[in-house]
């Protein structure tokens, strides 16, 4: 008995999240003047990086969010280790 659809971990999808400073999708309400409130989410500014890992000595590719981008940028300035 062979199962044609893939195993369950292939069908997850990466979370949005950061993987250097854990910012994620955040939740919370949404206030009008009148004071009603409805449901919504904030969703973290996540870009893919390549960075230069020394130790194996390859590219890795990263999600990080915008603002771990700047410390980044500033510690590669720095000359310190990007990973």
């Amino acid at each position: 008995m062979t199962n044609s659809s893939p195993s369950p971990i292939l069908r997850l999808r990466m979370a949005r999240k950061c993987v250097r400073t854990g910012k994620g999708t955040g939740f919370g309400n949404t206030r009008s003047h009148s004071l009603r409130h409805t449901r919504r989410t904030w969703k973290a500014n996540i870009q893919k990086k390549r960075v230069w890992d020394p130790k194996t000595e390859e590219y890795k590719t990263i999600k990080v969010s915008t603002s771990y981008l700047r410390t980044l940028a500033k510690r590669l300035q720095e000359g310190k280790a990007a990973y």
